[in-house]
C-alpha cells in the first residue's frame, strides 16, 4: 500500500543578490549625508569656535596694551623745571638722540607694508615704578666732607631730602630743559645720593668739582630737580608671525595688526584733543619735537585678531573708506565719529602685503582710547 505522505519543498533562506545591491546603495546615499551634514557642522564649529577665540585674543591684546599706555609718563610730575620739556637729555652719560627722547610716555612707529610684512604700528610706552610717586628733592649747595665720600667711580650728590630714593633707582635731575638719568648706587643718611658714572654734567650747571677719586662738592646746580624714578620701563608692543609681543616675547596669538593714532591738542597747555594723526612722515608726526610731543593727550588704539580658519573663498574685503561715515569691510573706525574740528582720517589696515590670502580668514577689530592722564595733569607747566 503507498503512503499518501508528501514532502515539502525546502527553502533557502537570505537575500538575492538584487535586494544586497539595493541595500548597499541606500547604505551609501546615507552615509554621504551623514557626512555632508557632519562636515558642514564641523566648518560652522571651526568657525564659530575660531571667531571666539579672535574675540578672546583680541580682548586680551587690548587690555594688555591698554594697562601698560594708562602709566605712561609716571612718575614726571607736574613742577617746575617739569622733565616733559627737556630737549636735552643725558643716559647713564651717553647724550640721548631718540627723537622724541626717551622721556617720552609713548612714541608710535607707523607700520609701512612689505613683502611678508603687514604695515602694522609698533607702540614703546615708558614709565618708572617709583613707591614715592617720584617727588622730586632740590640739590643744595651744603658741602661733602672728603671724608664721607664714596670712592670712584661713584658720586655723591647733596639734596634736601632723599625720600624716595632707593639703591638701584633711576635718578633723574632736571635743570630747566637739560636732563640726566643714571642709577642710583646707594642712600647713605638722608640728605645725600651717590649715584653712578659715567654722567655727564652739562655746561650749564655748576658746583661741580669732580677730582680723580672723590667729588668735594655736590655735583649739580643749585635748586636743581632731583627725582627717583625707581625703574624705567620700556615697552614695546609689536606683531610678529601671527602674535602680539612684548618686547620681542609673544604674549598673545591671533593678533595679525596693530594701527595707532595719536589724540594731539592745539597747544601743550591745553587737554582737548583737536585732532588724530598717524606716526608718519607724511602726517609730519613721525619725529615730533618736544613741543609737539606735549601736544600728545591720548592715544587712539586698533588691534585686528583673526581667525585661524582658511575659508575656500574670500569671505573679508578691504576696508570702503578711512574717511567717510560707516565704512565697510575690514576697518579700524569712523572717522567722522568723533567729530574733530580737523579731519582726522582713521589709519589703513593694509594685510595683503603680510598674506596674500588674507581676504579668505574671518578678523575681529578692537578699539579704544586711552588717554595718557600723567601728562594731561602736567597741562599747567607746559
Amino acid at each position: 500500500m503507498k503512503s499518501n505522505r508528501t514532502h515539502a519543498p525546502s527553502y533557502q533562506a537570505g537575500f538575492t543578490l538584487v535586494e544586497i545591491m539595493v541595500g548597499l546603495t541606500i547604505g551609501m546615499l546615507l552615509t554621504l549625508v551623514i557626512m555632508q551634514v557632519m562636515s558642514v557642522f564641523e566648518a560652522q564649529k571651526r568657525t564659530t569656535t575660531g571667531t571666539a577665540d579672535a574675540q578672546t585674543n583680541g580682548g586680551i591684546a587690548l587690555y594688555s596694551i591698554g594697562r601698560e599706555l594708562q602709566m605712561a609718563g609716571y612718575p614726571l610730575l607736574p613742577s617746575t623745571n617739569s622733565p616733559l620739556e627737556c630737549t636735552t637729555l643725558t643716559v647713564k652719560g651717553t647724550p640721548d638722540t631718540t627723537i622724541p627722547n626717551r622721556l617720552s610716555p609713548v612714541a608710535i612707529i607707523d607700520g609701512v607694508a612689505a613683502t611678508g610684512v603687514s604695515a602694522s604700528d609698533t607702540i614703546t610706552i615708558r614709565y618708572g615704578n617709583s613707591p614715592k610717586g617720584g617727588v622730586p628733592t632740590l640739590t643744595t649747595a651744603a658741602p661733602l666732607p672728603s671724608s664721607t665720600l664714596s670712592p670712584a667711580p661713584a658720586r655723591d650728590l647733596a639734596v634736601t631730602s632723599n625720600l624716595g630714593c632707593s639703591a638701584n633707582d633711576i635718578m633723574l635731575i632736571t635743570n630747566g630743559t637739560t636732563c640726566t638719568m643714571s642709577n642710583v648706587v646707594a642712600v647713605p643718611g638722608t640728605t645725600t645720593v651717590t649715584f653712578a658714572d659715567p654722567i655727564i654734567i652739562p655746561a650749564n650747571l655748576t658746583n661741580a668739582t669732580i677730582a680723580a677719586t672723590t667729588v668735594t662738592a655736590n655735583a649739580a646746580v643749585v635748586g636743581a630737580n632731583l627725582a627717583c624714578l625707581g625703574t624705567w620701563n620700556e615697552i614695546t608692543f609689536a606683531v610678529s608671525n601671527g602674535n602680539l609681543t612684548r618686547n620681542g616675547v609673544p604674549i598673545v596669538t591671533g593678533v595679525v595688526n596693530i594701527q595707532a593714532q595719536y589724540g594731539i591738542s592745539a597747544a601743550a597747555n591745553s587737554n582737548q584733543v583737536t585732532q588724530w594723526v598717524d606716526a608718519s612722515a607724511a602726517a609730519g608726526w613721525n619725529t615730533p619735537t618736544v613741543a609737539n610731543r606735549n601736544r600728545i593727550k591720548a592715544v587712539r588704539i586698533a588691534i585686528v585678531a583673526r581667525n585661524a580658519k582658511m575659508e575656500p573663498a574670500a569671505v573679508t574685503a578691504a576696508c570702503s573708506s578711512t574717511t567717510a561715515a560707516a565704512p565697510t569691510g575690514l576697518c579700524a573706525w569712523d572717522a567722522t565719529s568723533a567729530a574733530p574740528a580737523t579731519a582726522s582720517p582713521a589709519p589703513t589696515i593694509n594685510l595683503s602685503a603680510g598674506d596674500p590670502n588674507w581676504s579668505r580668514y574671518r578678523y575681529r577689530v578692537f578699539e579704544t582710547i586711552i588717554p595718557l592722564r600723567n601728562v594731561i595733569w602736567s597741562k599747567d607747566t607746559l
